[in-house]
């Protein structure tokens, strides 16, 4: 339904972003969701029929052509820059579908229900977890979690948005993962089965096969499922990165849809900037005899 202070379609609530996400299954078609980092990406991949967008710090280094672990770097402040694209880029520029913020749940800076009361202020329909120490492992990881700045902290920031009624839409990288979250009360489960492939700043191997994505994601599902079999369960990275890619998944698991940033942002503007500048370049021309 319109704002009634600006006629257009954000903030929506909780249950408005899940009606919408139902509604494109009740019409058998694939929840798609899209991560931007500008407002023109924004604005176009809108245009293109997304169901949602999500606004996080990873967009803004993605765009300006840096990889999209950049997200993960002490680089800038996640949460800031976060709230800075959805206010000044995102928000003034989409018309209807609900946006979602980027939020750095670890973050021990922030008191977290203050910031989500800010998010919520701001205009956004919800929240997901990025920057995520999901897909962090190792032994940083393990020093991630000691030292309190750990995936719980992302799961309690999952739960304080649920009370708050904010739709949440969020990454994991295990089944364990997806059961945290699930129980938090998360309303979509995106699968994170690693980054990118492909693209002139994605990574070169994929961290598994298509038929491990496959296997991957499905665990996953499986786990969130049984704490919460009203979530929605969407695919995302690795070797899925076409829209055939995509199809491949949910004709293999039991995912709704797929989240692209950057199969979606990222590798729209490089192949077509490139084909298009290319096409300008064969111009050729004669000068006129005198």
């Amino acid at each position: 339904m319109p704002n009634p202070w600006t006629g257009k379609g954000n903030p929506y609530t909780r249950q408005e972003v899940r009606d919408r996400l139902q509604a494109t299954l009740n019409q058998n078609k694939a929840i798609i969701a899209a991560g931007a980092g500008t407002g023109i990406s924004a604005k176009f991949i809108e245009k293109g029929g997304a169901d949602l967008l999500i606004i996080y710090n990873s967009g803004r280094f993605r765009m300006s052509g840096h990889g999209s672990t950049a997200g993960l770097m002490a680089y800038g402040d996640a949460n800031a820059v976060a709230m800075e694209i959805g206010e000044f880029e995102v928000l003034p520029v989409v018309e209807e579908i609900p946006v979602i913020c980027g939020v750095h749940g670890s973050d021990p800076r922030r008191r977290m229900w203050h910031h989500l009361l800010k998010v919520k202020e701001m205009g956004f329909s919800g929240v997901n977890n990025f920057p995520t120490h999901s897909i962090v492992d190792g032994h940083f990881r393990q020093v991630l979690e000691e030292t309190g700045m750990g995936f719980d902290k992302e799961v309690e920031m999952i739960r304080l948005a649920s009370k708050m009624e904010l739709f949440s839409i969020v990454y994991v990288a295990t089944p364990h993962e997806a059961r945290q979250m699930a129980e938090a009360g998360a309303d979509a489960i995106i699968a994170h089965v690693g980054t990118t492939v492909g693209g002139s700043i994605g990574v070169v191997d994929a961290s598994c096969s298509m038929d491990e994505a496959v296997e991957r994601t499905q665990a996953i599902i499986d786990a969130a499922r049984e704490s919460n079999p009203d979530a929605f369960f969407l695919a995302h990275g690795g070797p899925i990165n076409t829209p055939d890619d995509v199809r491949m998944m949910l004709e293999h698991t039991s995912a709704h849809g797929f989240v692209g940033a950057s199969s979606l942002e990222r590798m729209g503007v490089e192949q077509s900037l490139t084909d298009l500048t290319n096409q300008f370049k064969l111009i050729t021309y004669s000068t006129n005899p005198s």
